[in-house]
């Protein structure tokens, strides 16, 4: 079987490793364009072009994937099928049916939950506590398709937004060699998802990371765990922005008036009252300067017993 790949972040390296490794025939590769990166904004190509050129495949990194110029070129890459994961497009119809066996996708949850561009953060900050991998078909509508296997995974105890990625990047790539082997004995089902039972995760905006302390410990240790490491969970001190990592949620009872309200520092991190219950933070990033552990940034004069890190609005969920 002929496959076009279709990938950006470090998220799809796995599975386009998987398929190489497997032997698969993968004729080249479609990923965003270079972006400029850093402080010095040096040009740096996608990790998903870093592979495809270390394999010698042919790379393609149109600004938008549609037009007829562009369609000649998956033409003559006689691709019979497209993989895509987190390729940062939407794909047009034309694209979508080019190949003669269709376009297949990727995507993190257990759909039809969590469909959008912020599934494995959602599914932390909302604690749950299994998600999954989904290959399905890509149609015009977002994460709607008919799925065709899905591999299910425990969410572990404190762990991160990007802790959970990097496991269900690696369970991606099992679940689409899985697939791709059913597929080829005609043994793989496609299954109408019920779209009532959808719900969605949408991309990730500034204020959505803003700490609330207000919230429940529990709540604002899983916001914290979400975003870590990016985009970052923040709160204010002083009106500087304050990036959180390492929460852990207490139930300890507090007799203070203001959430928000830094109850101990030590070197086991600071104790941050909450709504209701406390929060252990390890670890910071304060605006321009280098992420550091609490003990660091206290004896920098950095934070105080009683001071008072920033609320916000409730964020919606």
């Amino acid at each position: 079987m002929r496959i076009l790949f279709w990938g950006t972040p470090d998220f799809a390296v796995p599975p386009l490793e998987a398929l190489l490794g497997e032997g698969f025939d993968v004729v080249g590769v479609v990923t965003q364009p270079d972006r400029p990166v850093g402080r010095t904004r040096t040009l740096t190509p996608p990790p998903v072009k870093e592979i495809a050129l270390r394999e010698g495949l042919p790379v393609l990194q149109p600004d938008r994937p549609r037009g007829e110029a562009f369609l000649a070129e998956l033409t003559a890459l006689g691709a019979e099928l497209n993989v895509v994961v987190a390729y940062g497009h939407i794909l047009p119809a034309a694209v979508i049916e080019h190949p003669a066996r269709g376009t297949i996708n990727i995507h993190a949850s257990l759909l039809p939950e969590l469909r959008g561009a912020a599934p494995i953060e959602t599914a932390v900050r909302r604690g749950f506590t299994e998600t999954g991998i989904t290959v399905m078909r890509m149609v015009l509508a977002m994460d709607a398709g008919p799925i065709l296997h899905q591999s299910r995974v425990s969410i572990l105890p404190d762990e991160t937004g990007g802790e959970l990625r990097n496991r269900l990047s690696e369970l991606g790539a099992q679940s689409l060699i899985e697939a791709l082997a059913l597929l080829e004995m005609n043994l793989l089902p496609a299954i109408e998802q019920n779209a009532h039972l959808a719900t969605y995760a949408p991309k990730i905006e500034r204020e959505d990371a803003r700490i609330d302390w207000r919230l429940t410990a529990p709540d604002v240790a899983n916001l914290i765990r979400a975003y870590d490491p990016r985009p970052g969970a923040f709160t204010t001190l002083h009106g500087a922005d304050v990036k959180c990592f390492g929460a852990r949620a207490s139930h300890m009872h507090t007799h203070v008036d203001d959430p928000g309200t830094v109850l101990s520092v030590g070197n086991e991190g600071m104790m941050v009252a909450c709504g209701e219950g406390t929060v252990r933070i390890t670890d910071v990033h304060p605006s321009g300067k280098r992420r550091q552990s609490v003990r660091e940034w206290a004896a920098g004069r950095g934070i105080a017993i009683n001071d008072v890190l920033g609320t916000a609005t409730l964020p919606a969920t």
